[in-house]
């Protein structure tokens, strides 16, 4: 049996396991919870009762976070001449195409989020494999191909994320950094919660979201009412 080090004794001696608190207990919870040296950050998973292997079960999408995420976003634009200019002056970190391409193919992955513009896509597209899984591939439908190349570099910058449900059902996403005070910390979790909702499938049948859990960076995962976020709206 692994040992429980001292830390999470403590931190476990906080709260209550079995117990399902507000988001807002659920937040003072992690603050108080926290032992790491470093700002960590503060996730959310969400499971949904869906088939992520069905099509029409697929959730997707993205959210500008109210406070942003606390994370210096790594923005790679891959476009031709005429859009470069615009994704350097909207703030993207790594402007370019052809060199670029292969510098992934080669095994660089140093990035956040690649926005492209649609007519570079075939090109892009044989990136599938390596950016993929990475969770790095551009999508229409989260903004990252399009033509309004400095828009979305400006959304990414200020606070977007693009989240979807993995194999189990799950959404994991990181909301903040626990150096966040608690409203800031409210109000990007309930940010992406409430959009979440937004985004049921008309197949997903019984119960939607099924449990969600707060933690941060090497913490527990303290368990949070549904109700108690969309009482709120």
């Amino acid at each position: 049996m692994a040992k429980i080090s001292k830390q999470k004794k403590e931190a476990l001696a906080k709260f209550d396991k079995s117990k399902i608190y507000s988001l807002t207990e659920a937040v003072d919870i992690v603050k108080k919870i926290t032992y790491t040296k470093f700002d960590a950050s503060v996730d959310l998973n969400v499971r949904l009762g869906v088939d992520p292997r069905k099509a029409n079960q697929m959730v997707r999408g993205s959210v500008t976070l109210p406070h942003g995420t606390g994370k210096t976003m790594r923005v790679l634009v891959l476009c031709g001449p005429e859009k470069e200019q615009e994704a350097k002056d909207a703030g993207a970190d790594f402007v370019g195409l052809d060199e670029y391409v292969q510098k992934i193919k080669d095994g660089w992955t140093d990035i956040d989020v690649v926005i492209t513009t649609p007519n570079v896509m075939p090109k892009v597209g044989a990136l599938g494999r390596i950016l993929g899984p990475r969770g790095l591939m551009p999508n229409p439908k989260t903004g990252t191909v399009t033509m309004e190349i400095a828009k979305a570099v400006q959304e990414v910058k200020a606070g977007k994320i693009d989240f979807k449900v993995d194999k189990y059902g799950i959404i994991h996403a990181g909301v903040a950094k626990v150096s966040f005070n608690e409203d800031k910390i409210y109000d990007n979790a309930k940010e992406l919660i409430t959009t979440i909702i937004k985004l049921k499938p008309s197949a997903a049948k019984g119960t939607y979201v099924k449990s969600i859990f707060l933690s941060s960076t090497m913490s527990p995962g303290i368990q949070v009412d549904l109700k108690s976020v969309t009482a709120a709206n």
